[in-house]
């Protein structure tokens, strides 16, 4: 069964959330001086390609480790909002209506906008697109695990807040953030994965997202 990988990889210096620190990574341990190798770890829970769960904006929200680990895997969608990439930047309830019927037979939603190519530019923070408050509420009338996108956070930039956020975590749909090469995914027809890290009161985690077809 064919797997791709959607995430991007974690390493000193990458692109991160305004106001968050990147990744430390750090050999501790090496082949040459003790015989075996190991890292340490030293990063944010919303680093790189990476889960929100309901506890990051909801106080008393569930926590990933609370979660059933079927709650991460399940039959995806990938909607085509690559057009949003010029003229308004918003996606809106007229690009994902086409794709009513496959939404209601699947678990997760993946927005592909490809604005993943721009990861690594200061483009990559600014002026994405982003789901209009109408759309999300929409996305909300289906019995979805999650929904993902290929861009730093599922509000826009430039509206400000946490309304889309708060729209789909409150309905317990988690919502995956900086995914990766969505351009590569069939439509539909795929098992996505984004298991977490299972840390204690884990309000996010990072992810290896992948889809297998």
């Amino acid at each position: 069964m064919p797997a791709i990988d959607l995430s991007h990889t974690i390493k000193n210096g990458m692109p991160v959330f305004p106001g968050t620190e990147t990744p430390t990574i750090e050999e501790v341990f090496s082949h040459e001086r003790h015989g075996f190798r190991e890292h340490r770890l030293n990063m944010f829970s919303h680093v790189g390609t990476h889960i929100d769960d309901p506890n990051h904006m909801i106080d008393g929200g569930e926590t990933l480790d609370s979660m059933d680990v079927g709650r991460f895997l399940g039959p995806g969608v990938c909607i085509d909002c690559t057009h949003r990439n010029s003229g308004s930047p918003q996606i809106n309830i007229d690009d994902l209506i086409p794709y009513e019927a496959e939404i209601s037979e699947c678990d997760f939603v993946l927005l592909n906008t490809g604005w993943y190519k721009n990861w690594g530019r200061d483009k990559y923070f600014t002026h994405y697109p982003a789901l209009n408050t109408e759309a999300a509420r929409w996305l909300t009338g289906f019995e979805l695990k999650g929904v993902g996108v290929d861009v730093i956070s599922i509000d826009s930039a430039e509206i400000g807040g946490f309304e889309i956020h708060n729209t789909l975590l409150e309905r317990g749909t988690i919502i995956i953030e900086n995914l990766n090469a969505l351009h590569l995914l069939p439509n539909e027809g795929f098992l996505f994965s984004c298991l977490p890290l299972k840390f204690e009161d884990g309000d996010g985690s990072p992810v290896r997202a992948a889809a297998l077809y």
